[in-house]
Parts: structure tokens; sequence; C-alpha cells
């Protein structure tokens, strides 16, 4: 048979290199690659505590290790099964993953030495921090890396799973976060809409696939009780607030304790009538004799007696943020922290009313006490 023209006028060695290219490239595509199948991370592997430092929540994206041919593998492809997401009575034999979110202006050792002290099994916890670009939060930052560096450093059984750390990407209403300024009831809107922003920004960015539970914690909140998660979790509540108290030493050097978290209360048909005289914009505020709403407030019924029953439970229509634990599948759901007036409420009484919209219930723990620093009310 005749060789056509083209053929005759090529070199043998393209022919040899059009070959190999050829066999390559099928090679290439047929081949198998163990790499390239769908995984799912294990448990334990989840898990295990962080080797670095400062490391993200969840990595199913990481760079992948290069061939000796010198091609990089595809990432693999995570499944999680959400329906197997459990929260339970009892998080720590089911291995339920604890995330602990913290909007961090300050820092205070304490509040660290207090996270430390939990007994919930630090491999499931993660943590998350929010920080404000200012002068106190780049000393508030720093003084955290410093923290977190010792400790994950540290023993295993003291690392946590992973932290992230957030700058805030928007510039804070109040320069000065003194107890008095933070706490006029003129500051009261521009203050609450920018802590939604930061309690949004930090839970839609560390909150992964396996999250089982979110606790929000204050950065002043100095004592709990050591086993907290797992006091707050027997309640099988989708959200509950214990109450919280602050230790003073009043003018004649006698210590005390004194209600502080006012934004735990039920509501009053005072507030609701007074909230159909405002207009979409305004905001109902709690704690200011300015605006008298009559809520029953949580700080009000507790008992501070030594025999105190520290499991009564009462339902709330409102939750404050210094310490509230949530089921992760009320966020997932969609109820977050409104930085805008919704139904007359910002922030974490906004996020309870949202709850509440979405067909979850809020409750609070009256006799069950949170301390916030000695230093930060006036």
């Amino acid at each position: 048979m005749a060789i056509s023209r083209s053929l005759r006028r090529t070199n043998p060695i393209t022919l040899v290199l059009a070959g190999l290219l050829a066999i390559g490239f099928f090679f290439f595509i047929f081949s198998p690659s163990s790499h390239a199948s769908t995984v799912a991370p294990t448990k334990a592997n989840h898990n295990s505590p962080a080797s670095n430092p400062l490391s993200p929540p969840t990595a199913p994206f990481r760079k992948q290790p290069t061939q000796s041919n010198g091609r990089r593998v595809p990432p693999p492809v995570v499944h999680y099964q959400l329906n197997n997401l459990t929260t339970s009575t009892d998080p720590a034999a089911n291995q339920e993953t604890v995330l602990i979110l913290t909007p961090l202006a300050r820092f205070y050792q304490e509040y660290w030495d207090n996270l430390l002290a939990l007994s919930y099994p630090h491999h499931l916890i993660a943590l998350g921090f929010i920080t404000p670009k200012t002068r106190e939060g780049n000393a508030a930052t720093a003084a955290l890396q410093d923290a977190i560096t010792k400790t994950q450093s540290g023993l295993q059984a003291q690392r946590f799973a992973s932290i992230t750390i957030l700058r805030q990407d928007f510039d804070p209403p109040l320069q000065s976060q003194d107890e008095a300024e933070r706490h006029k009831m003129e500051n009261q809107r521009a203050r609450r809409s920018a802590m939604s922003q930061a309690r949004n920004s930090l839970l839609f960015t560390t909150m992964g696939p396996s999250t089982a539970w979110i606790l929000w914690l204050d950065s002043d909140i100095i004592e709990t009780p050591p086993s907290l998660i797992q006091d707050l979790a027997r309640h099988d509540k989708p959200v509950i607030v214990p109450n919280c108290f602050q230790r003073f030493v009043d003018e004649n050097g006698r210590k005390g304790i004194r209600e502080y978290d006012f934004n735990s209360w039920q509501d009053s048909q005072v507030a609701q009538d007074l909230a159909k005289t405002m207009g979409p914009d305004d905001i109902l505020l709690e704690g200011y004799a300015e605006m008298a709403t009559y809520r029953t407030l949580m700080a009000k019924q507790a008992d501070t007696s030594a025999s105190r029953d520290q499991s009564r439970i009462v339902s709330l229509d409102g939750v404050g943020g210094t310490a509230l634990m949530v089921k992760a599948e009320v966020h997932r759901d969609g109820a977050m922290f409104p930085p805008f007036a919704f139904y007359h409420l910002m922030e974490t009484e906004g996020f309870a009313k949202m709850a509440r919209r979405l067909g979850w219930n809020c409750w609070g723990l009256p006799n069950y006490f949170v301390s916030i620093s000695c230093c930060t009310r006036e």
C-alpha cells in the first residue's frame, strides 16, 4: 500500500514522540488513583488535637502532596452526613464537637485559664475568636496568640482541636471598651449592631459540618463550673443560657455577687404594647429606667443559697450572650444575630426571637451561675 506524501516527509523521531505522548495521555486518563477517590475523614482523625499552634477548623481543600512525576493530585471529596450528627444529653460519650465562639476586645488571662479548666475533652473543642482592628484589639490579639501558642505546644490533653482568629473588617462604633461607655443608652443601637456583625462573621466563618454544639462565651467570663458544657447539654434544649452574675467588693471591703445580664427575660404585655407604638427601626432595650418594660428578668429569679436547685429551668423569650449554648442545627436553620431591628429586637435578644420564629424554644437556668470579671462593671 502506498504511503501518503505527508507521512513520507515526517521525521521518524516526531512519530516516536507523538506515540509516547499518546500513551502517556491514555495512562493519565484511565489509570486509577488512590488519592482521587471520595473519602470521609474518620472521627479519630477529625478529633485529634491540632499539631500546629494556629490551625483552621476544617481543611477539606488542603494542598495535596506532589507526586514523583511532578503532578499534584486533586483534593479529596469529603462527605458529611448531617443526619448522623447528634446533639445528645451526653455529648462527650457521643464524641460531639463543641465550637466555643468569643468576640474579644480585651484579653483576660482568667478567661483563658477558665477555658483550660473545662472538663469537656479538649480534642472535641474548637475555638473561634474575632477581634476589632483597634489599638486595644491589637493588644488583645497579641496576648491571645501568646496564650494559644503556649497551650497548643504544651500537654496534648490541654490542646484544643483547632483555633481560629478573625480580625473585624469594619470599624467599631465605640473606640472605648469601658463599661460605662458601652452601656450608655444612646450607644446601644450602634453597639449592638456592630456586635451582631461580629458574631455573624465569626459564626459563618468557623462553624463546620461536624460542629454539633456552639457555646457563645464572652471574653470577660472568668468563672464557670468546669463541667459547664456537660451541664448545659444535659438539659437537651436547642438554646439554653445560665445566669450571669458578677463578684464584687463594696466600699466597705465586703465581697458579694450581683446580677449582671438583663437580656435573658420573659416578655411582658407592657413591652409588647410599647413595641406597637414604635417605628419599624426602633428597638426595645432592657435595663434602662427610661424604657420600663416590666419584663420578668431571669437575673431576678435567682436563688443564691448554697442549697439551691441548679437544674431549675425556665422558658425565655430573650437571651443574653455572656454564656449561651446553642445546638448547631438552630444556626444552620438560619437563626443569626440581627444587626437590624427584628421585631424591635437586636443581637442576642433578636436571635432568640428569630429562633422562636423558626420553631426553636429558648430556656434559662436561673440558679446555675457563671461569673463575669469584677473589673468590667462600674
